[in-house]
């Protein structure tokens, strides 16, 4: 069992960094005229970080989480709430998927915006997980 927790801490540890890093680097390919980067590269590199890295990390942490949930038969208010917090997470996983997209289309309206809006809401929601599993009840 410890290095299934292992696992998942260390998936959710990297699916939180990319989530923070990746509304940042939208902000910056959005408000970016010309750079040392040509931006198809630009777009491509936020697409591969975003498929190759972010999901797929996403995707080990859920795994990982329910597998320890189901293994141990923990059925708790906290943990409820962390579930509930961590599918406000994926929303903005989503979101950030969605702003991808608009971006590699040259749609830069409302993009550097929405980027800072997902970023703050993201520190949120990380701050709020990570509070509901420290404070929990032993």
């Amino acid at each position: 069992m410890p290095w299934l927790k292992l696992l998942h801490i260390t998936a959710v540890i990297l699916w939180c960094g990319t989530l923070l890093y990746l509304p940042a680097a939208l902000a910056a390919s959005a408000s970016a005229a010309t750079g040392d980067v040509p931006t198809d590269t630009r777009h491509r590199l936020l697409r591969l970080i975003y498929t190759l890295v972010t999901t797929p990390a996403a995707l080990v942490a859920i795994a990982s989480g329910t597998a320890i949930f189901v293994f141990q038969d923990v059925v708790a208010v906290w943990l409820m709430a962390k579930l509930g917090v961590v599918g406000l997470l994926v929303l903005g996983h989503g979101a950030c998927g969605l702003l991808v997209l608009r971006v590699e289309r040259g749609e830069y309206r409302w993009t550097r915006g929405s980027s800072w809006v997902i970023a703050a809401t993201t520190v949120i929601w990380i701050a709020a997980i990570a509070w509901l599993v420290l404070e929990k009840p032993q």
